[in-house]
């Protein structure tokens, strides 16, 4: 082909791209619209988590374990050395979760001073719920920490809520933080007529401070300084 034939074909293939630049440049006429396209979103039957429901369950494994005020009361002998035990029990509730406890003088843990049934739940305006039950027949259950098949006929229709002994909890800088309400705890150990708890509670430790008062407002029993520091003895 000569030269005056290549040049005039170059010359049809502009006019047929610019041609092609204008349509696609072009806004459509009047009419029915051209659907605009769509991205499609594939359902997934996984759960995923809320920032409350990572709460809770960080919440629950920082309470769950074996713990010890052994260092706290080398260092000071106004504190006992206490240990303690929480350890989930009914794992396939949908309620929240529940956590069998245990309080005993360390060298004399056959025999438990304090055993209760903590229900761990998500509560109004970003706190968290630990609501504390008695057990029927405690004795039964000592050592229940070691063998959760204790509790295979016990339900939580059988246990008895302390009314008014809850304990709310906040979460900030890596540490969720609670009490009970001033007065509504009902107690009558040692002439006391209410207790109180405070709590701080952290992925390696846990401090409570328990503490009755009589009707004047008197502390009557529990640590006068500050709470129980119990460092947890099993892996975070």
């Amino acid at each position: 082909m000569d030269r005056q034939g290549n040049q005039t074909i170059r010359s049809l293939l502009g006019v047929a791209l610019a041609g092609l630049i204008i349509l696609a440049c072009t806004p459509p006429e009047s009419g029915p619209e051209t659907p605009a396209a769509t991205l499609e979103i594939i359902p997934t039957n996984e759960a995923v988590e809320t920032p409350r429901e990572l709460g809770l369950n960080n919440l629950v494994n920082w309470m769950t374990g074996s713990f010890a005020s052994s260092n706290q009361a080398a260092r000071d002998t106004n504190f006992l050395d206490i240990r303690l035990e929480m350890w989930p029990v009914w794992q396939e509730a949908d309620d929240g979760y529940w956590l069998y406890v245990e309080q005993a003088v360390a060298g004399y843990t056959d025999k438990p001073y304090r055993q209760r049934m903590y229900h761990v739940t998500e509560g109004p305006q970003n706190t968290f719920i630990s609501e504390v039950f008695l057990l029927p027949e405690p004795e039964t259950f000592i050592g229940g920490y070691k063998n959760t098949a204790l509790f295979e006929k016990l339900t939580p229709d059988m246990l008895t809520l302390r009314a008014g002994c809850a304990i709310t909890l906040t979460y900030s800088m890596e540490t969720f933080t609670g009490a009970t309400q001033e007065g509504t705890c009902s107690s009558d150990l040692r002439g006391a007529a209410y207790a109180t708890s405070i709590v701080t509670i952290n992925s390696d430790r846990l401090v409570s401070w328990d503490r009755g008062f009589n009707e004047s407002g008197e502390q009557v029993w529990g640590a006068t300084t500050g709470g129980y520091i119990f460092e947890k003895e099993t892996p975070k």
